[in-house]
């Protein structure tokens, strides 16, 4: 299954006529033919070539490996096409990093649903205030994801019987290439080797503890069933993608989520230095960056078995993942 022409990369690296993308251009998946065990390719556009490392060993030296990567992509011969073949997620990381309530308009719009008794004009000036003594002084929120929740962008999403309140985040996720610790925010991307599609699957009606409403939110059991993050398809390198790319998510063809990462709160430089003051971020690690507005509760429509969505990042290609029932 090939998504590579829909990467979607800025003007300046358009197709050519014949409707190739340039050579120059590249990303990195793990693919497998039929029964035979994935492995680790470089695409460029319909095409892809395996290679003998896997995407973890490449990403432990990126700064060796990207300019043997950019020589191969321009190299005529060894090249197979993507028809046919699987897509599996293109990066299997140690530590997920998870920033919530990172773009403007959604948190607003989930404040409004949540919100009881007042007028919904009051709750949107409020929260917008607040957004705007978070951008001027606050600090990124993060929680932490499980790396066994990661699956394919093509892979099915069984949707757990605990709940009925199964919900989409289509968000932007940066890959850590060289190691991140306590880097300062004008160092930060220089640390980020790509980037990749992710969607964080979250199960509403566990957010909140009932049982504890003092102890908060509980992003574990809301966020890390089986299967709750499709990835990929592709690890793009930072190069190749624009500085404000589109999130769209459609389900069953309606587009639920478009926004642009303009309306993010804290851009992935400032992510990354924040989550680097606590831990070191290792190569193949994941920082997603937040979901835009347009998720299930907003619309009130959560997910159901039969459900499609398919979600696309500017430049970073298109999963597509159906819902099944347990």
């Amino acid at each position: 299954m090939s998504d590579i022409m829909n990467f979607g990369f800025p003007d300046v690296h358009r197709p050519d006529q014949g409707g190739h993308m340039p050579n120059d251009v590249f990303a990195l998946g793990v693919l497998s033919d039929g029964d035979a065990p994935p492995f680790t390719a470089l695409v460029v556009d319909d095409r892809a070539r395996a290679l003998p490392e896997s995407v973890s060993d490449l990403l432990s030296d990126w700064d060796a490996a990207l300019p043997r990567l950019r020589a191969l992509a321009a190299e005529p011969d060894g090249w197979r096409p993507l028809d046919g073949l699987a897509v599996h997620a293109p990066v299997a990381p140690r530590q997920v990093l998870q920033a919530g309530a990172n773009y403007r308009t959604h948190v607003i719009d989930l404040a409004v649903k949540h919100a009881s008794g007042v007028p919904e004009e009051q709750v949107r000036a409020e929260v917008a205030a607040m957004m705007d003594r978070r951008i001027a002084q606050g600090e990124p929120y993060f929680f932490l994801g499980l790396p066994t929740v990661i699956a394919g962008p093509h892979d099915d999403l069984v949707l757990p019987a605990y709940s009925e309140q199964h919900d989409w985040e289509l968000e932007l996720a940066a890959v850590i290439g060289r190691p991140a610790f306590r880097v300062d925010r004008e160092h930060a991307l220089e640390h980020v080797a790509g980037y990749t599609i992710v969607n964080d699957v979250t199960t509403r009606d566990l957010v909140f503890r009932r049982d504890m409403p003092e102890i908060g939110t509980d992003w574990f059991r809301a966020k890390n069933a089986p299967g709750f993050l499709p990835t990929g398809p592709w690890l793009v390198p930072a190069e190749f993608v624009p500085e404000n790319p589109t999130i769209t998510l459609r389900l069953n063809g309606e587009a639920m989520q478009d926004e642009s990462t303009k309306d993010m709160i804290f851009d992935v430089a400032a992510l990354v230095a924040a989550a680097s003051r606590t831990v070191p971020l290792l190569p193949g690690d994941l920082v997603l960056t937040g979901s835009p507005a347009g998720n299930g509760l907003h619309h009130g429509r959560l997910l159901r078995a039969g459900d499609v969505m398919e979600g696309t990042i500017t430049a970073l290609g298109t999963q597509r993942v159906r819902c099944v029932a347990p």
